[in-house]
């Protein structure tokens, strides 16, 4: 059986059914098939997650983005916006990176390619390796929370009592702030972070 039928099932059924649904015996069904023809592709669970992770870089080309050589910021926010978008399709990969971290063809070229962009813009090498790391947990982080129904959560803030939280009160109509301007906002500060260890 196709690797690419495999995984285009495995991803499905994380994103369609929770990461804890994915099992080899789920995926076995899913394509009528056995667990002993998955063990022929993959070593263990582990192995397949690793392997869906990739696939979906491979599908987004995550590591095929233009980095401009003379503007560290804007490769920051390109790659930044460009996985938050990604796994925010696919929450299900977004919960399989708390899992292992990606080592496969397509994430280990993205990788290189944004340390040597760092490298090459003047970060010393324990900066760079940092930065990578941060920038990536950091969309990590926010991609798991995509989806989530702030609508509650602000009426509740609207209904505290304002004697005891006269703060939060106050700022109920600001609260809480939607996703992605939180996104964009923490990221403004990461990279406002960045520079002043840079320059």
């Amino acid at each position: 059986m196709p690797l690419d039928r495999i995984l285009s099932a495995a991803l499905r059924i994380a994103d369609e059914e929770g990461t804890q649904a994915l099992t080899m015996r789920r995926l076995a069904s899913e394509l009528n098939s056995s667990t002993a023809m998955l063990y022929r592709h993959f070593e263990s669970r582990a192995d397949l997650v690793l392997q869906i992770v990739d696939y979906v870089f491979k599908e987004a080309e995550l590591f095929a983005l233009p980095f401009p050589q003379t503007d560290w910021r804007q490769a920051c926010r390109s790659l930044a916006r460009r996985m938050f978008a990604v796994l925010g399709q696919h929450r299900g990969v977004a919960q399989l990176l708390l899992e292992a971290t990606p080592n496969g063809p397509h994430a280990m070229v993205l990788r290189e390619r944004c340390l040597a962009m760092m490298l090459d813009n003047g970060f010393a090498p324990p900066l760079a390796a940092r930065a990578y790391a941060t920038l990536a947990r950091f969309v990590l982080g926010f991609a798991i929370q995509v989806g989530r129904q702030d609508a509650a959560q602000s009426a509740a803030f609207h209904q505290l009592d304002r004697a005891a939280f006269p703060a939060t009160y106050a700022l109920a109509d600001e609260l809480p702030v939607p996703l992605e301007e939180e996104f964009a906002f923490g990221l403004d500060l990461m990279i406002a972070g960045l520079e002043a260890f840079t320059f």
